[in-house]
């Protein structure tokens, strides 16, 4: 009998295209689970085959959590999902269910385990409107200069985390480390491990197959809807080449053939950030149910 006195949280990491949203789906109905998006796209309604959104086919009936609950024009922060993901957290252990965390926004997963907090700073409008006038590469040196350290886990291509890196080191002198905060529940990490050239293949033939399923017109649609080109940028990698191929400022070839290097070399940036984190089982892709039910089975009895 388990003498366990926090309620149990499954969490499933892993890089782009290892597998997570099937293996949470899978486990969900073996024990009894609810998953709980932890990416900070999918929460965007019509950001679909961008984000590898899971389909209500591929959901099984399984019920998923903060998926399309935003407007894309709108910005949705980690302080919102922390909120959000904890109420849902609550509603699912008052009910007896296992949540299941899910997604590649390993950031918002540690928001919600206290590894991680939100730095208390309320967004500079002033401050931020001249850093938009800046280019990239002068912002990431601009950061860089201010706080080195901390400027190498920051995603460099992404303007937005930029300016709001510098905005908090304004106000606060740097980013600030955090100190764990104890949490509520007892987590169990699971991380699928990916042989790079097997991952490589995997992410290249994914954009391939998107593409086929009509992710340009997605993007293509959401511009129309009256998401700028500059807030599809934002939104990371597909929807900013695909956004500057639908501007011809480069070719379909050309944003084929970036979307693939960046990737690679995203995917790389969250295989580093992940092996920062010592509590996580690895087990070998493809992780399958047998694979990694007698771990889940024993933290769930212990």
């Amino acid at each position: 009998m388990s003498k366990r006195k926090k309620p149990p949280v499954l969490a499933i990491v892993g890089p782009t295209a290892s597998g997570k949203t099937s293996l949470s789906i899978e486990l969900a109905q073996q024990f009894n689970g609810e998953v709980i998006s932890a990416d900070s796209r999918q929460v965007y309604r019509g950001m679909d085959l961008g984000t590898g959104k899971v389909t209500r086919l591929e959901m099984k009936d399984v019920t998923h959590h903060l998926i399309d609950i935003a407007n894309p024009t709108e910005v949705y922060t980690g302080a919102d999902f922390k909120h959000d993901a904890n109420v849902v957290l609550s509603d699912i252990v008052a009910r007896k269910k296992l949540p299941i965390i899910a997604g590649g926004t390993f950031f918002y997963l540690e928001l919600l385990r206290g590894t991680m907090s939100v730095a208390p700073v309320p967004p500079d409008p002033e401050l931020r409107a001249v850093l938009e006038t800046k280019s990239t590469a002068e912002l990431q040196r601009q950061l860089a200069a201010m706080d080195i350290t901390h400027s190498a886990v920051i995603d460099t291509s992404n303007r937005r985390r930029l300016i709001r890196a510098i905005e908090i080191i304004n106000t606060l002198g740097v980013l600030p480390s955090v100190e764990p905060i104890p949490s509520p529940y007892d987590w169990l990490t699971i991380g699928i491990e990916v042989p790079a050239d097997i991952l490589a293949e995997r992410t290249h033939r994914r954009i391939l197959e998107r593409l086929d399923q009509g992710m340009i017109e997605e993007v293509e649609v959401l511009h129309k809807q009256g998401v700028s080109w500059e807030r599809l940028d934002s939104f990371g990698l597909e929807y900013r080449y695909i956004a500057r191929y639908l501007q011809k400022t480069i070719t379909k070839e050309t944003m084929i053939e970036e979307l693939s290097t960046k990737t690679r070399q995203f995917v790389k940036r969250q295989r580093t950030w992940l092996k920062r984190d010592k509590s996580i089982i690895w087990l070998p892709f493809p992780v399958t149910l047998e694979s990694v039910q007698p771990t889940l089975q024993e933290f769930l009895t212990n």
